[in-house]
């Protein structure tokens, strides 16, 4: 054995110097994060120095910049013996119709079959019909179709609405 193998790894402190820079600096990122502002608060009307509690308030202004998405879905599940025609569209119709005037942003569909290809068939159906029976709603959407066990000609989905 030779005499290097045998007094093994010595601790250098400058060894951790490079460490202890990338923590630092890790740090300093997260901080400087935290520390920003919302983007679409910043728009908001100030009051101005020396305004009177008898100045009528100014109009709160409506946010502006990109949709964004609801972060819960509305669950809707389908009970219907065949995947086309009208009863799928009439129920879908239905079960939507008291969400009118918003728009949906993505549909995750789960098909329920004994098989992986059956269910996202009947999926796959569930989403065609659904844009028959609401295609303002769902113009533009995207929808994802998945596999769920379950009775067969079954569907459960959520829909992810665009915030108002």
């Amino acid at each position: 054995m030779s005499r290097a193998s045998r007094r093994g790894f010595r601790f250098n402190p400058v060894h951790l110097a490079g460490w202890l820079f990338a923590d630092m600096l890790l740090v300093l990122a997260l901080v400087s994060m935290g520390d920003r502002g919302d983007p679409l608060a910043a728009t908001a009307t100030r009051p101005t120095p020396g305004a009177t509690s008898l100045s009528s308030p100014e109009p709160t202004p409506t946010p502006t910049g990109p949709r964004s998405v609801e972060r819960r879905p509305v669950k809707i599940d389908v009970r219907a013996a065949d995947g086309a025609g009208d009863a799928m569209v009439t129920q879908l119709r239905k079960k939507t119709e008291r969400y009118e005037g918003r728009t949906a942003a993505f549909v995750i569909t789960f098909g329920h079959a004994p098989e992986t290809t059956a269910g996202q068939a009947y999926a796959e159906r569930v989403n065609t019909a659904l844009k028959v029976a609401q295609p303002d709603m769902f113009r533009g959407a995207t929808t994802r179709n998945f596999w769920s066990g379950g009775p067969a000609g079954s569907a459960d989905l959520e829909i992810y609405f665009f915030t108002r």
